[in-house]
């Protein structure tokens, strides 16, 4: 069966505005898989991206550093060895206001697209 499994060294990489790396191992830019994404990301200090009302369930694992999080209007902050899961439909802005980049992996379902983010202009 070959494709029973995959073995992924080489993740594709996921360009942005604002110097944030995303690197993308399991999801529709790097392997065409449709139900799950898994991305690597490293947001620099000062890093911001738009509020985003996504049509898919995000878990967020925080590897270093911390991450402000603003749930449908209400600020959390995510530190090192937590977990965030937000259901689809809820409104949520990541960023990084502080001095440190972070890094965390992001595991989305189904897979990100850009279009089902449907982030806010």
């Amino acid at each position: 069966m070959p494709d029973a499994f995959i073995i992924q060294r080489n993740p594709t990489r996921i360009p942005v505005p604002g110097n944030k790396l995303i690197e993308e191992f399991i999801g529709r830019a790097s392997t065409g898989h449709e139900k799950v994404s898994v991305a690597h990301m490293i947001a620099p200090p000062g890093w911001g991206e738009p509020a985003q009302t996504p049509e898919f369930d995000e878990i967020t694992i925080m590897i270093r550093g911390k991450m402000q999080v603003i749930l449908d209007g209400e600020e959390q902050i995510l530190h090192a060895g937590e977990v965030l899961q937000c259901s689809r439909g809820i409104t949520v802005q990541y960023s990084n206001p502080y001095d440190e980049e972070n890094e965390y992996w992001a595991i989305c379902l189904p897979a990100f697209s850009v279009d089902s983010a449907r982030r806010e202009e």
